[in-house]
C-alpha cells in the first residue's frame, strides 16, 4: 500500500485538532493596564465591604456587651430572689411550728397592760416586716421574668450580628485573595513591617492636630490590615480613629460613622487644614490631611501606611471633616 502526500491545508487542520484544548483556547493573560484597572475596582469594592464588616463587628460588640450587662443583672436578681424566697419559706415554717403566738387572744389574755401594749407593737412590727418581705419577693420575682426575657433577646440579637460579621468577613477574605493575586502579578504587593517606627512629622500642624499627625506618621510602613486597629496593622478608619485619639478626640470606629459623626464639622476641600479627615465618594475610605497637599492613610490590601500627594489619592472625594 502506498501513501500519498497529505495536502498542506489538511495537515494544518489535523495538527490543530491534535493540540491540547487548554493550550488552544486558553484566555490571554490580562495586560498590566487591565490588571491595574481591575485592581482599582476591587479596591473600591473592598473599601465598602471592609467598612460593612467593621460596622457589623462594632454592632456585635455592643450587642454582646448589652447581653453581658443584662445577664449579670439577671443573675444578681436571681440571687436576691433566692434570698427572699428563703425568708418567705422560713416565715412559713415558723408559723407552722409555733403558730401565731402573737394572736389577739394571747395578747388580750395577758394581765400586764405594759406587756400587752408591747406585744401589740411587736405584732405590728412583725406584720409589717413580713408584708415587706412578701412584697419585695413578689416584685423581684416579677422583674426577674422581665430581666430574663431582655437578656435572652439581647443574646439572640448578638448571635444574629455575629453571623452577619462572619458573612461580611467571608466576602472580605474573597476580595483580599483577588487583590493579592493582582498585586503579585503587578509586582506591587507590599508586606509591610508591623514593627515599623514610621517617620517623624515635621509639618506645620499645631495643637492637637500636631499630635494626630505625629501618631499617624509613626505608623508609616506598617501593613494595611482589614479590621486593623493597631498596633501592628491598620485599616483606614482604624488609623484615623487611633490618630485622633492621640489628639484627645474620640471618633467612632467606621468610615461611615466618622462621616456621620462629623455632620456639623464639615469643611470645604478647598480649605483643608492639617489633621482634617478626607472622605472618598461612597464613604469607603478616609485619610488624614497632612498639609502641603499631602495625606497620610492606610490605602488597601497589599500596601502599607504611607504619605502621598492628595493628587495621587486615586479616589473621588466627597468631603472633609475637622474633628
Amino acid at each position: 500500500m502506498r501513501f500519498g502526500r497529505v495536502p498542506l491545508a489538511a495537515g494544518l487542520a489535523i495538527a490543530t485538532l491534535l493540540l491540547p484544548l487548554s493550550g488552544a483556547f486558553a484566555d490571554p493573560k490580562p495586560t498590566i493596564a487591565q490588571a491595574k484597572a481591575k485592581l482599582e475596582k476591587l479596591n473600591d469594592k473592598a473599601d465598602k465591604v471592609v467598612d460593612r464588616y467593621n460596622l457589623a463587628t462594632e454592632k456585635y460588640k455592643k450587642a454582646k456587651k448589652t447581653y453581658e450587662s443584662l445577664n449579670s443583672r439577671y443573675k444578681s436578681k436571681m440571687a436576691r430572689v433566692a434570698g427572699l424566697r428563703a425568708e418567705v419559706v422560713g416565715m412559713a415554717v415558723d408559723t407552722y411550728q409555733v403558730g401565731e403566738f402573737t394572736s389577739w387572744a394571747a395578747l388580750l389574755g395577758d394581765n400586764d397592760p405594759t406587756a400587752t401594749l408591747g406585744g401589740m407593737a411587736l405584732l405590728d412590727q412583725m406584720t409589717a416586716e413580713r408584708a415587706q418581705v412578701l412584697a419585695a419577693f413578689d416584685a423581684e420575682n416579677r422583674q426577674l421574668k422581665t430581666d430574663r426575657e431582655q437578656a435572652q433577646g439581647a443574646l439572640t440579637e448578638a448571635d444574629k450580628l455575629r453571623d452577619e460579621v462572619k458573612s461580611e468577613k467571608d466576602k472580605v477574605l474573597d476580595l483580599v485573595e483577588q487583590q493579592e493575586k493582582l498585586l503579585r502579578r503587578l509586582g506591587a504587593y507590599r508586606v509591610g513591617n508591623p514593627n515599623s517606627t514610621g517617620i517623624k512629622y515635621t509639618g506645620s500642624a499645631s495643637g492637637n492636630a500636631a499630635s494626630v499627625l505625629s501618631f499617624a506618621f509613626a505608623q508609616v510602613g506598617k501593613p494595611y490590615q482589614y479590621g486593623g486597629t493597631g498596633p501592628g496593622g491598620w485599616d483606614c478608619s482604624g488609623l484615623t480613629q487611633a490618630s485622633w485619639r492621640a489628639g484627645g478626640v474620640s471618633l467612632p470606629r467606621t468610615t461611615w460613622e466618622q462621616w456621620s459623626w462629623g455632620a456639623k464639622r464639615r469643611v470645604s476641600l478647598d480649605a483643608l487644614q492639617p489633621g482634617d479627615l478626607i472622605f472618598s465618594e461612597g464613604l469607603g475610605h478616609v485619610s488624614i490631611y497632612a498639609g502641603d497637599g499631602k495625606i497620610v492613610h492606610a490605602p488597601q490590601t497589599g500596601d502599607v501606611v504611607k504619605v502621598v500627594p492628595l493628587s495621587a489619592y486615586g479616589r473621588r472625594l466627597v468631603g472633609a471633616v475637622r474633628p
